[in-house]
């Protein structure tokens, strides 16, 4: 059996989604995309009285619903089977939307450069208990419009795997579409063969804006995996409470995997989120308040009752350090996420509202996320039923340290956690988690094995970078390994 959380019934599961269906038919969604809209209304939608809103029958979603797939198979760049996201496989993936970077060697938070995304990868791709990379921040040494596509780059050129990005304007995704299509035999076989899911933020209030739905639109189009994600602020823009923000949530996804079904029946897409909850004092919005974590694993229920893959944004923290509200924060809702069983699970590395991206962190992250990992696992017997030998083992040798099942089993049972975490005896005194923590990251950076990248592949994904830019400074150059 595997360990699980279950935390809304099928009754009561049943009438969220009822409820949201009666939302999306009643009242709608703004969808502020021209193009969207038309191709929408253009395959039977209809809008309301007022002509604002796009009205989704509930035949509609239930057809869009029947279309969209229980999973994502993601690829490596070479093409191979990488991840299948679904079911109850949980992948923990470094969080997205980063602003800044904690320096891991002095402290400091800054503007990041091309320099420390490169480390980032570099470390990333390395980490075990991390499946799959991120385009997790950007960097400011680059134009803000091909800066998308340049954390992409980057990404592509230094780790075979897969990841988890998305477009920052409307225009984004076919330029970040062909970088990707340069590694498969051509764009069918980057649908049949994806290598990254998109992000797509709903926008909140029941509106998808002008970005979000071209972005969208493209996706599909490219046949690009997407995770729909709305940033659902409890007491904000939802009710403060869980069944209605519940509600809201889900309206918001629906909307989103019934406008990609409709521009490509079978698009795989994700009932995603990164819900917070509105602090009354602070004004702020924290994303690891326990009411949003029980709102992630809530909706998390309904997409699994749905049939859908499932993504989240958990096991990180809202802190502004690696201390101990970021242990705690980071850990406790890294294994609600995987009691949960959600499948993609952004946030490794992340602190202060997922601004801010710490190396130092990332690797604290990855053992926080390998020993939830190692929770989860299946619970059953392994050649310790019947115990009578054991306990005679035990009786004889006065310990069980050199019997057979210790020496057998033992690998696999136990997690051995990196030097992040102190196991040391007491004698070998204190040493900062951020010291190990950083000399961690160092140690693994040291340990990078460079991806070659077929020449012409780079000078194209470089031509079409530079496309895109209006002014005439160069593209920064990478660091050598």
């Amino acid at each position: 059996m595997r360990p699980t959380i279950n935390v809304l019934d099928e009754d009561l599961a049943g009438r969220i989604v009822d409820e949201a269906r009666a939302v999306l038919a009643r009242i709608g969604i703004e969808v502020r995309g021209e193009r969207l809209r038309q191709r929408l209304l253009a395959q039977g939608l209809t809008l309301d009285a007022t002509g604002t809103r796009v009205l989704f029958a509930p035949d509609v979603v239930d057809e869009a619903l029947a279309w969209a797939p229980a999973s994502v198979e993601l690829h490596d760049r070479a093409g191979r089977p990488f991840a299948s996201v679904g079911g109850d496989r949980v992948h923990f993936v470094p969080g997205s939307s980063g602003l800044h970077v904690q320096d891991h060697r002095t402290g400091i938070t800054r503007d990041a450069t091309t320099a420390d995304f490169v480390d980032y990868v570099r470390l990333a791709t390395g980490l075990p208990h991390l499946a799959y990379l991120a385009t997790a921040f950007s960097t400011s040494d680059v134009e803000p419009r091909v800066a998308d596509a340049w954390r992409l780059y980057l990404a592509l050129t230094h780790s075979l795997k897969p990841l988890v990005s998305g477009a920052f304007t409307e225009h984004g995704v076919p330029r970040m579409a062909e970088m990707m299509a340069l590694f498969r035999r051509d764009r069918s076989d980057l649908a049949a063969r994806p290598m990254a899911i998109f992000t797509v933020t709903a926008t909140g209030n029941l509106r998808y804006g002008e970005d979000s739905c071209q972005n969208l639109l493209d996706c599909a189009e490219w046949g690009i995996p997407v995770e729909v994600v709305p940033v659902t602020i409890m007491g904000l823009i939802a009710p403060v409470s869980l069944v209605g923000a519940a509600v809201f949530h889900t309206v918001d996804v629906l909307a989103g995997i019934v406008m990609a079904q409709v521009i490509r029946p079978g698009l795989p897409v994700l009932f995603g989120g990164a819900p917070a909850a509105f602090h009354m004092r602070e004004a702020t919005a924290p994303m690891l308040a326990v009411e949003a974590l029980r709102l992630d694993v809530a909706y998390a229920a309904i997409g699994k009752r749905l049939g859908l893959p499932t993504q989240t944004y958990m096991a990180m923290s809202d802190g502004k350090a690696l201390d101990a509200q970021a242990g705690a924060e980071t850990f406790g809702s890294a294994l609600l996420a995987a009691l949960a069983g959600i499948n993609s699970v952004s946030g490794p590395g992340m602190l202060n509202y997922s601004r801010v991206v710490s190396l130092a962190k990332l690797v604290f992250d990855d053992d926080a996320c390998g020993q939830a990992l190692h929770f989860v696992r299946a619970m059953q017997p392994l050649d310790d039923l019947p115990t009578l030998d054991l306990v005679r083992a035990l009786l004889v040798e006065g310990n069980l340290l050199t019997a057979d099942h210790t020496l057998e089993h033992w690998t696999e049972e136990f997690y051995l956690p990196s030097p992040v975490v102190d196991r040391t005896s007491r004698e070998a005194g204190p040493q900062a988690l951020w010291q190990r923590a950083s000399a961690e990251v160092d140690a693994r950076l040291a340990a990078y094995q460079p991806v070659e990248t077929d020449p012409a592949a780079d000078r194209e994904m470089r031509r079409l970078i530079r496309a895109g830019m209006t002014g005439g400074v160069a593209l920064p150059a990478t660091p050598p390994v």
